[in-house]
């Protein structure tokens, strides 16, 4: 029999997902009588509103949500070229399904390890249909482009008559750290994917916003590829929970990780990327190789109770690894000191 998680450090804790206190969270925001088709439809219309574009549409995934996206951006304008960070979700994490299945082409751009600029950008000699941009930059720390360098960029793709889309499956950590509103910042993108499970802790789905025509266009794309649920209602009450109880939180959370990755980077045992985390979401740098680090995770779960994540990333060098945090409810029971004094039995 597993442990008992006493305390959890990792956002997709069974703590939080656990089918049971997940459903009692969600009664609550069920009214007796509630159409099928109306929680949806509210969510739609509230990110909307959020993002301040004219129509959204909630996708099963933000996989699916971004490949209709692109394909409808590529099929209006003649090309078949995206531009991305070379470690973007499209190109680590669904099987090349962009090629695969829309014959889209990723032309990566900037460094593997830092943000994209504009000196990179300049460095692409070829027609674009669309700028992809992902608010944070996951694969390197959660790392954010200034605001300059985001009207910079997205200034740059207008210019050259291609599209622009946001990967912001963790724009919700994002906006504290522009401390601008949320449209503000979508008013940058011709349309904008945020996810549902993540920081608002859905159990599953996404939304994708932009205006009214590519949101009709985009809505084709979602049926063809399966898409469209009819009984999508419990994913979409599960999000409306989040955005009332977790969404009003990122700041505190990103004050939490500031304070955590302080104390880390104190220690002197691990160091953080960024020093200073621009998100609730950030890494954690270790002198021990993966196996040792993800054995370790296991053992002082099995001795306390206290969740970390499991599985370490190999490091650039022998003998080194990296583990992510992303700071959410369950994560404020530790405190910073806790946290680094956990770290430091990593090895």
């Amino acid at each position: 029999m597993a442990p008992e998680i006493r305390r959890s450090l990792v956002l997709h804790t069974r703590l939080r997902r656990d089918p049971h206190a997940v459903l009692r969270r969600m009664l609550d925001r069920v009214p007796p009588g509630m159409g099928f088709d109306e929680p949806v439809a509210e969510l739609e219309t509230r990110i909307a509103e959020l993002l301040g574009k004219p129509a959204a549409l909630f996708f099963p995934s933000g996989t699916m949500a971004q490949q209709s996206a692109l394909r409808v951006h590529a099929d209006r304008l003649g090309r078949r070229t995206f531009a991305a960070h070379p470690q973007t979700h499209l190109a680590l994490w669904e099987e090349q399904a962009c090629n695969a299945v829309h014959h889209l082409v990723h032309r990566p751009v900037g460094d593997h390890h830092g943000l994209i600029t504009l000196a990179d950008l300049d460095e692409i000699h070829e027609p674009l249909a669309a700028l992809l941009l992902e608010l944070p930059q996951r694969e390197i720390g959660g790392l954010l482009p200034t605001w300059d360098d985001l009207e910079a960029q997205t200034g740059w793709a207008r210019a050259r008559g291609a599209a622009v889309h946001m990967d912001g499956a963790r724009l919700w950590e994002s906006q504290p750290f522009y401390d601008r509103p949320h449209a503000e910042i979508a008013a940058l993108f011709d349309t904008v994917y945020v996810s549902l499970y993540k920081a608002v802790e859905s159990a599953r789905g996404a939304i994708l916003a932009g205006d009214e025509e590519t949101m009709a266009e985009v809505s084709v794309w979602r049926t063809r590829l399966g898409g469209k649920l009819p009984d999508a209602w419990p994913l979409a009450v599960a999000a409306l929970v989040g955005m009332e109880d977790t969404l009003p939180r990122m700041g505190e959370f990103l004050a939490h990780a500031r304070a955590i990755a302080a104390a880390v980077n104190a220690d002197g045992y691990a160091r953080t990327r960024p020093e200073v985390p621009q998100t609730p979401l950030f890494h954690i740098h270790l002198p021990a190789p993966r196996e040792a680090v993800s054995a370790a995770a296991r053992a002082i779960f099995e001795e306390t109770g206290d969740e970390l994540p499991l599985h370490a990333r190999a490091g650039s060098e022998p003998g080194r690894s990296s583990i992510e945090l992303t700071i959410g409810l369950t994560a404020l029971e530790f405190t910073p000191q806790e946290v680094a004094a956990l770290i430091r039995r990593l090895r």
